[in-house]
């Protein structure tokens, strides 16, 4: 044992520790997890905070709108000057002037009048509701118009007479104040993933910053002499990295910040200089290869931190986690082929990047489902993953069905990227007769 290795037993990585224990799922899972907390909380500007969980309550702090508004481009008019308009005997009213949004003073109206008004724009004194300018004559003694010529083509049309063809009710097409929400209230609870519209809704009571757990920063490397990046040209014995595309999409949709590493060589200098030079980005570090029993597998060889395991798994039975650097970040190590590394993510990283966010769920949800055409056979002693395609039932209460999509083969992508769940299968089941149920984690 080299001194470095030797110094991880000493510290209790599990080097020298139970090497040739097989580890459950569930184990390597709950081992995992037991070393990982939630993220600290930070203040950051709304737009940064996308994707993030609100660690506390945000309440409304003044009534939203703050005051009453137009929900038209209209008219502002006393109900009982336009009661009994009609098509034949409009009501004729003065306008007393124009009310744009943002508009300060405002134009009172009084018996007989109107106020020309634009959405948005504050409900001025007297007005009680607002008639949309399609039910008027905009002005022009010419019977309903489609809307209003722009204020630049037409700057008279906040004087003169307008005529009103319909009858309109107190209130109508008018936006009270605290209608959306009243001073005090609830607007965001704590636990809360901020989307897109609960951004605006920060935006709209005035919030520029806001207290969140960020989203976890994920380093995701590939290794491999024979890995080629996309668009560039393969030669003999090559292939596409694709493993370190699949899983920096993977990371994204999980929640985290994920930063693609180009595929690494296999020299175990290089790879280790790479994982340090990016661990001041990142608060978890994920590789795929180099994990299991060959002479080139280059993480066992220079990530003496990280402790190796054998899984009761299909695919993913070679798996690697430890905690390296100054800050003691993750690294999960998973096995090279494409069909194994994202299963593993799926198991093992994905709970990860949802703890440190302090998202729930962690985990995917799993549900029960008919298999109609069964399961040929299945490893015993191992948990079996399959790739499938999963319909729900039209019937509310009954379960629905799921088929394999290809092989069992972990190197089939093409199978993979057809899938939209995992079927699973239990240690101790060698095969699935035709019809019965199985467990099924969604993957979407």
């Amino acid at each position: 044992m080299s001194s470095t290795a030797a110094r991880a037993a000493d510290q209790g990585t599990g080097e020298g520790r139970d090497r040739h224990r097989v580890w459950s799922v569930a184990e390597h899972l709950d081992d995992i997890l037991g070393h990982i907390h939630p993220l600290d909380p930070i203040e950051l500007q709304l737009l940064d905070a996308l994707g993030c969980v609100l660690v506390e309550d945000v309440t409304v702090p003044a009534a939203l709108p703050p005051f009453d508004n137009s929900a038209m481009d209209g008219y502002a008019v006393r109900t009982a000057d336009v009661g009994a308009a009609t098509g034949e005997h409009p009501a004729v009213l003065t306008v007393v002037g124009d009310i744009a949004a943002g508009s300060g003073e405002l134009p009172a109206v009084g018996p007989g009048e109107a106020a020309r008004i634009m959405t948005g724009a504050p409900l001025p004194p007297g007005g009680q509701a607002v008639v949309p300018v399609e039910w008027t004559d905009g002005g022009l003694d010419n019977g309903p118009v489609s809307g209003m010529p722009a204020r630049s083509t037409d700057p008279r049309g906040g004087s003169g007479l307008v005529r009103v063809f319909r009858p309109v009710r107190d209130g109508q097409h008018v936006r009270t104040r605290g209608s959306d929400a009243g001073a005090g209230e609830l607007a965001l609870s704590a636990g809360t993933v901020l989307g897109a519209t609960q951004i605006g809704l920060l935006a709209a009571i005035g919030r520029a910053t806001v207290r969140v757990r960020p989203r976890p920063r994920v380093v995701v490397l590939s290794t491999g002499s024979e890995l080629v990046q996309p668009g560039e040209e393969t030669g003999p014995g090559r292939i596409y990295d694709s493993n370190s595309y699949q899983l920096t999409a993977a990371a994204q949709e999980a929640g985290a910040i994920a930063y693609r590493v180009g595929a690494v060589a296999d020299d175990a200098e290089t790879l280790r200089a790479t994982v340090e030079d990016q661990l001041s980005r990142a608060d978890i570090v994920v590789t795929s290869g180099g994990v299991s029993v060959g002479a080139y597998d280059v993480v066992k060889e220079a990530m003496h931190e990280v402790e190796f395991r054998t899984l009761a798994m299909q695919p993913g039975k070679p798996q690697g986690f430890g905690r390296v650097g100054p800050d003691r970040a993750p690294l999960l190590a998973l096995p090279g082929n494409p069909v194994s590394s994202y299963v593993s993510f799926e198991l093992f990283v994905r709970p990860v990047i949802r703890t440190m966010l302090g998202a729930g769920p962690v985990h995917r949800t799993t549900v029960r489902a008919v298999c109609p055409d069964g399961i040929a056979s299945s490893p015993e002693g191992r948990r079996q993953f399959l790739r499938g395609w999963y319909e729900p039932s039209a019937v509310a209460g009954e379960a629905g069905t799921v088929a394999p999509v290809g092989g069992s083969g972990s190197h089939l992508i093409k199978a993979l990227a057809r899938a939209n769940a995992l079927i699973v299968i239990p240690e101790e089941v060698a095969e699935v007769a035709p019809g019965a149920e199985v467990d099924v984690v969604l993957l979407a």
